[in-house]
């Protein structure tokens, strides 16, 4: 109940526009993860920016098991197994930037779509957290429980051979 898991992986994609360009990012994702996407809308209208409240701007896709997992190997070596201890947060998630997407095995350079960037968030947990989020019974996960950013770096560093800076 100690051993930290990889519970999901989110992978971002945001275009800051509706379109082509955003359907282009659509596949794109779909292509490198294997999965559905699901769009991400603005939340408030931006006029220097031209994005209007509940526009669709990004896509993003949500990773467990197996596809986390192989998904992570992937992207971890794509940014050379190296991470910052920046890139933490108090509760041992991480969050990391791939620049390109054609960095990833199997995809080429298309001049008519272009270059898209993602953003990598890995959120780290304990069995048997789900007591903060189930229906009956719900209580608070113990301080002791709580996986913090040492724990997050020892795991990632055993499991994947990550160097944290």
């Amino acid at each position: 109940m100690r051993t930290p898991v990889v519970e999901k992986v989110i992978v971002h994609m945001g275009v800051g526009e509706s379109g082509q360009h955003l359907v282009n990012a659509e596949e794109i994702l779909k292509t490198i993860t294997g999965q559905g996407v699901v769009r991400c809308f603005a939340k408030r209208t931006l006029p220097a920016f031209a994005i209007k409240k509940s526009e669709p701007i990004g896509c993003k896709v949500t990773l467990r098991g197996q596809r986390a997992q192989a998904f992570l190997e992937t992207a971890l070596g794509i940014v050379e197994k190296a991470l910052a201890r920046s890139q933490f947060d108090s509760l041992g998630n991480v969050s990391f930037g791939i620049e390109e997407h054609t960095d990833f095995p199997g995809m080429r350079y298309d001049p008519n779509i272009g270059v898209f960037g993602m953003d990598v968030t890995v959120v780290i947990k304990r069995p048997g957290e789900r007591i903060c989020k189930r229906r009956i019974a719900t209580r608070k996960v113990p301080t002791g429980h709580r996986v913090t950013v040492e724990d997050a770096i020892s795991f990632l560093n055993e499991s994947y051979g990550v160097e944290v800076m």
